[in-house]
This record gives structure tokens, C-alpha cells and sequence, in this order.
């Protein structure tokens, strides 16, 4: 890589660039059926004689076949097929003889530049109808003559490849050079690779966005020169790049809201911007996080054109309001305990500060038809995006549940106010207390008892999708120390997941993921752990193939007694097949034990195979688990339906 002037005069050919070339090709494509229209077809239909004599009739339409070849090279005849409108217009609009010529022969400087577009410089295209060249003299009366379809080759000789040879960047002004080279080198410049167009635009554009990372938000290309040396095989490559002047970044405005409070909103933007030195990736952190409060459809971004005598640039974000309320439910199954229904209402903006009101009922365990042995779970839940204007959310929460569970049965008030406070970007902290009270136990011996808990926790969260994440990580560990008010007894509750997600082939088709979950209760005998508060494993959340909560120590009624420690492990395929179609394999194992540390108990192992159906809310999920190792009484396989993926 040079930064310096192209020293010496070659014979060469100057174009106007791969660019140029690329974009010709590509713009002809949604300009080729308007064109072929225009030019096989009358502009207007055929009127009477002078006479009132019939219509002139219409040339006959000549059917012909194509065949578009590159030598052993595959992938550019598929690019010339693509390009070629003889080849994209033969069954969109049918044309008679000469314009099937004019046609032909519209394509051949349309192919050549996509030649040159791959870096084939020195290639070249050619074409017979009927076996016949473009130029022969006989070949109109040929194909007047023809009934049959025609066929037609089209020829692409590519011949050597050239290579990007010298790349010069300059600054414009010259003042600003060492900004300049600095984002060329971010940019890894293409010397030696193949004269593509993509290569040259990759390379600019990386550039660019190499100086608008680095406070320059109006950087743009003052001009870009290609030189063509056909004795090298080379194309030589001279950039003008105008960095601009470095930015702050404004105050941020918000605009299009109605129902929303202006200061929070402004407040939720400024936090990422106000003061700092522009970057796209800080823009972006900002209309994320308008986007989160959860009160609108679209978040769009207006930035300045020029930075102000102060600095400063000046950045808008214009947004759409979603409707006030909302209505919706999702239904899921299992083999072993049936079906689990759940509806929800809400309300998205209920004073004006994003906050969110949301009231839902779950009925689950239905099995039989039978709702007498069900579990009913009903909440209601408001999110505060902002506590006394700091960047705290409040989410509060009260419901009421009656459950009765192979482990236990419960009927409890319960109640909890945590706040959470993004630390960083991915990474938050949560902390709040937990409060509930009501009756519980087993075999329909139930106890009062009273908790009081207070969580401390942080979760981190590099995911690029909630329900269908294909990379980064998600991890929580939390500690949540309990007093029981009914016996003056207490422990530490403590829990740590964690998710991995990698995308090995980079078009989210084949993707791993991985979990684990490990958690221990310190500070307290096995009985004196609440029933609820113990671990559990097994089921569509844990290992699939086991009954829900089934794995671990277990009393002489089989029924699970849940343990003081836990450990799961999953590792899970996935695999798309087409379009939203897709597959899964997975294992599972874990293990509960009534010793504190984790991994002490037998290991349980689920294998398994299942479905995906891409939505726009998520993945729809069948999964079906076989228990490898199963306890008394474990079923066969266990069958599970849902929404989103299963970690």
C-alpha cells in the first residue's frame, strides 16, 4: 500500500472504475423488462388503415432457448444468466426475430462489464442464434424463417484474472493525512486480490466507516481514479478521501411522540450521546435503547449535514408510536402433564412514562381435560423505565399462584420489586427484595410459611436475537439470601446460567449452542430448604426426555424430594434446511442432589431431535427427548411444543 502519486506513465486503459462497471450491470437488471418491452413490443396498439381497413398484425413471437457458458467456471455463468436479459426476459415478455437480435446484442457490453465488474479485464463475450454470429449476413433471413425455438449461446471467455496492484490514498485536505492513513490501515486494503468491484467498494466504504468511528461523521470519497495496465494485468487504484472535521455530539432531539413524556425520552438518548465524540455504534446504542422502552414501532435516526461552530453535531431520532394496549397469549404441550395455556393484557404508556402494566393468567398441567389438579399462575407486573430520573428500571410485581406439582403443592401471595442498571451495554446489575406468604407441602399436607429474600444479581447478554439467538453469550449468576419469619431459619440461595451460540458457517444455517446451569442453597440443612426454593431438573427448560422436575433424590412414593445443588448440561444442533424450515439434535443431562455441592448425584442424559418453524415472533419448537438413563416411573420420550428456542 502507497500514499504517495502513481509515478510513471503506463500504457493503460482508464474506466471509470469497477464501480462503475458493477453498478451498470446491476442497474440494467430492474431497467430490463421496461427495456425489453420497448423494445419488442409497439409503444402503442396497432390502429385501423386510412382506409378502416383491419389492423396491421403484429410480428409472430419467436420461441428460443438459452444457454449462457463460462468454461469450467460455474458461478459466472450463473452471473451471466442473472445479467443477461435475453436470459430474464424469455418468458416475461416474448419478442419476435429482431428483437430477439436486438436483444442479443443489447447484452454483450452489459456481460463485458460484468466481466469486468469479477476483474476479468481482459475477457470477452460473444453469442450465436441458431449457430449463426451476430454479424452474419444471413442470419435474419434465418430466423425470419424460423417456426421452432431458437437456440441461442452465449459465450463468456474470462481468460486471466487481474489483480488489484498499487492502491494510493490521499487526503483531502493534505492536513489531514495521518487521519486518513490511520483508517486505511483499519481497512486492510485489497492489494492483490482480485480486481472485483466488491473488493474496491468493501475496501472504500470500510474507509469510511474507519473515520466516522473515529469522530468523523461527515467523511466522505472525494474522488476515486482506476487505472488499468493490461500489460501488468494489474488495476491501479487512487482514493481522495475527505475525512471532514471531527464531532460531540449535540444535545439529541426527539421527535414524532404524543403520548410520550419529551424529557424521558430525551433523557434515554442523551445518556449514550450527549458529550461524546460521534460514532455510528454510539447512535445505534441510542435508538436501542428508545426502542426498549418498549412504546414504539420505529426509531429513526436524522443526523446534522454539518457540525456546528461549536463542534457539535447536531442528531434527531424520529419516532412512531405503537398502539396504547395490547392483547396476546401463547399455548404450549408436553406428553407427560398436557397442555399450558397462557393469555396476557397490557398496557404499553400508562402515565406517559413508557410504563409498562401488564396483567396475565397462566392455566398449565391440563391434562385430560381435567382442570382440577392444574396450576394457575396469575400476575400483574409494572415496569418503570426510569426511577427518579436515573437510568434505573423498576420492574414491581404481585400475583398469586396455586400449583400442585409431583414435588410439591403450593397457594401463595407473592411479591417483588427489583431494579435493574445497566452497568454497561451487555452487562446489568439487579437487586431488589422478594416477599410471600401462603400455605405449602405434600401430598396434601400443606404448611404456612412466610419468606422474605432480597436478590442480588448481574446478567450479561451479547445475543443478537431474543428467541432465536445464532451468536454471542448469555450468562446470569445471582445469590438470594432467604429468612423464613415461620421458624427463624435461613440460607443462600445461589445460581449461575449461562448460553453460548456460534454461527459455523456465518449465514446462521448451522449453529451450535451450548448451556449449563449450576446452583447450590448454603446456610441451611435439606430440610430446612422451602420446598419451592429447592432444585429441580427435568423437563422442556431443563432435560428433555424426563418428566418436569422429576430428576433427583426421590421419596418412597417416587415422588421427587428436589435436592440442594444442581447441575445441567445441553448442547443442541441447530440446522437449517429451507426457507423457514429447520431442524435441531440436542443432549441433555443433569443432576440434583441433596448435598450443596453441585454435580455429587447421578447424571441423567436426554437425547433428541426436533423441528423449527421461523416466525416473525420466534421459532415455533417440537422437540422430542428419550430418556438414556431413566428413573422409576420416567416415560418413554416426552414430546414438547412451543414458542422460541429451548435456550
Amino acid at each position: 500500500m502507497t500514499f504517495k502519486a502513481y509515478p510513471a506513465a503506463l500504457r493503460r486503459t482508464t474506466a471509470l472504475g469497477a464501480t462503475a462497471a458493477l453498478c451498470a450491470w446491476l442497474a440494467s437488471v430492474p431497467l430490463s423488462l421496461a427495456q425489453g418491452e420497448d423494445e419488442d413490443a409497439p409503444a402503442t396498439p396497432p390502429s385501423p388503415s386510412a382506409e378502416g381497413g383491419p389492423a396491421t398484425p403484429e410480428p409472430a413471437t419467436l420461441p428460443y432457448s438459452v444457454e449462457v457458458t463460462a468454461g469450467d467456471d460455474s458461478d459466472l455463468a450463473d452471473l451471466g444468466r442473472a445479467v443477461a436479459q435475453t436470459v430474464t426476459l424469455r418468458e416475461r415478455a416474448p419478442t419476435d426475430a429482431l428483437g430477439l437480435l436486438g436483444r442479443v446484442r443489447s447484452d454483450l457490453p452489459r456481460l463485458q462489464e460484468a466481466l469486468r465488474a469479477e476483474g476479468y479485464w481482459g475477457g470477452q463475450v460473444s453469442a450465436t442464434i441458431d449457430g449463426l454470429p451476430l454479424d452474419d449476413p444471413a442470419l435474419p433471413a434465418r430466423l425470419a424463417a424460423a417456426t421452432g425455438p431458437v437456440p441461442v449461446v452465449i459465450t463468456l471467455a474470462p481468460r486471466q484474472r487481474y489483480r488489484i496492484g498499487h492502491v494510493t490514498v490521499v487526503a483531502e485536505p493534505s492536513g489531514a493525512a495521518a487521519e486518513v492513513r490511520n483508517a486505511a490501515l483499519a481497512a486492510d486494503l485489497p492489494e492483490g486480490q482480485p480486481a472485483r468491484a466488491e473488493a474496491v467498494l468493501a475496501a472504500e466504504s470500510a474507509m469510511l466507516d474507519a473515520l466516522r468511528a473515529g469522530g468523523h461523521p461527515l467523511a466522505t470519497t472525494a474522488g476515486r481514479d482506476i487505472t488499468v495496465d493490461h500489460d501488468r494485468q494489474a488495476m491501479d487504484i487512487t482514493w481522495r478521501i475527505a475525512p471532514g472535521p471531527r464531532a460531540r455530539f449535540a444535545t439529541p432531539e426527539v421527535r414524532g411522540q404524543s403520548r410520550t413524556d419529551t424529557g424521558l425520552l430525551r433523557r434515554t438518548a442523551a445518556r449514550q450521546l450527549e458529550g461524546r465524540d460521534y460514532s455510528p455504534a454510539a447512535v445505534e446504542r441510542a435508538r436501542r435503547a428508545l426502542v426498549s422502552l418498549g412504546v414504539f414501532d420505529s426509531v429513526r435516526v436524522e443526523a446534522g449535514t454539518t457540525v456546528g461552530p461549536d463542534g457539535t453535531l447536531p442528531i434527531a431520532f424520529v419516532v412512531s408510536e405503537r398502539p396504547l394496549r395490547a392483547l396476546g397469549g401463547s399455548i404450549a404441550y408436553e406428553t407427560n402433564f398436557g397442555l399450558a395455556v397462557s393469555v396476557f393484557w397490557e398496557h404499553r404508556n400508562l402515565f406517559g412514562g413508557a410504563e409498562r402494566l401488564r396483567l396475565e393468567a397462566e392455566a398449565s398441567r391440563i391434562s385430560d381435560g381435567s382442570f382440577g389438579n392444574a396450576t394457575y399462575r396469575t400476575f400483574a407486573t409494572l415496569t418503570q423505565p426510569e426511577i427518579f430520573e436515573r437510568n434505573i428500571r423498576l420492574i414491581s410485581r404481585i400475583g398469586l399462584v396455586k400449583e400442585n406439582l409431583e414435588a410439591y403443592d403450593r397457594e401463595a401471595f407473592v411479591a417483588s420489586s427489583i431494579a435493574e442498571h445497566p452497568l454497561t451495554e451487555r452487562l446489568t446489575l439487579q437487586f431488589g427484595p422478594s416477599f410471600e406468604t401462603g400455605r405449602i407441602g405434600r401430598y396434601e399436607e400443606l404448611d404456612p410459611y412466610t419468606l422474605v429474600g432480597f436478590l442480588g444479581g448481574l446478567r450479561w447478554d451479547s445475543t443478537n436475537s431474543l428467541l432465536n439467538p445464532s451468536r454471542g453469550i448469555r450468562a446470569s449468576v445471582s445469590a438470594t439470601p432467604y429468612y423464613s419469619i415461620d421458624d427463624s431459619s435461613s440460607y443462600v440461595r445461589l445460581m449461575a446460567t449461562g448460553s453460548t451460540y456460534f454461527d459455523l458457517t456465518g449465514d446462521q444455517g448451522s449453529i451450535l449452542a451450548l448451556r449449563t446451569a449450576v446452583g447450590s442453597a448454603l446456610g441451611a440443612s435439606f430440610d430446612q430448604i422451602t420446598l419451592d426454593k429447592r432444585f429441580y431438573a427435568g423437563g422442556g427448560g431443563s432435560v428433555r426426555g424426563y418428566t418436569y422436575q422429576s430428576i433427583g433424590p426421590r421419596d418412597s412414593g417416587n415422588r421427587p424430594l428436589g435436592g440442594a445443588s444442581l447441575l445441567e448440561l445441553s448442547a443442541e444442533w441447530r440446522q437449517r434446511i429451507s426457507g423457514p424450515w429447520g431442524a435441531v439434535a440436542f443432549v441433555d443431562a443433569g443432576t440434583v442432589s441433596e448435598d450443596e455441592t453441585p454435580g455429587t448425584g447421578t447424571l441423567r442424559v436426554g437425547v433428541g431431535a426436533g423441528l423449527r418453524y421461523l416466525t416473525s415472533i420466534g421459532p415455533i419448537r417440537v422437540d422430542v427427548g428419550v430418556p438414556l438413563n431413566p428413573q422409576q416411573g420416567d416415560p418413554a420420550y416426552g414430546l414438547y411444543v412451543g414458542i422460541g428456542q429451548a435456550f
